[in-house]
């Protein structure tokens, strides 16, 4: 257990200031961008707006991501079992993900459907 805890420690120590860097630019370049936009409005240019993701494409690029991180997951510890066979009851835990991007997939799929039937 004790490597464990290491381990845990480790992925916090370089895991934590990495995303609180990440948060800070998403937040610093959505700043900037709102800071361009002002002063374009200013100067009485218009910017078009970039349309947002429909809800179809939405679920698709969710149930890619998904699907992906999944199957990349499972792969992993698939390879490690080859060393320690016991990873590969952690393989197991890739369905989760895996079955929620097929569930965005199905929803993808419906809304296309139902926007084809109006």
């Amino acid at each position: 257990m004790d490597g464990l805890t290491g381990l845990a420690a480790v992925v916090m120590i370089f895991g934590m200031p990495t995303a609180v860097l990440g948060m800070y630019t998403f937040y610093r370049v959505r700043k900037l961008r709102t800071e361009e936009r002002l002063a374009a409005m200013q100067r009485g240019v218009t910017i078009p707006i970039e349309p947002d993701l429909s809800e179809s494409a939405r679920s698709r690029r969710y149930g890619i991501l998904l699907v992906a991180g999944a199957v990349g997951y499972m792969l992993t510890f698939t390879i490690l079992a080859r060393f320690e066979p016991d990873a590969l009851m952690a393989t197991s835990f890739g369905a989760i993900p895996f079955t929620l991007g097929l569930g965005y997939f199905l929803d993808s799929a419906l809304i296309r459907r139902d926007a084809r039937a109006s």
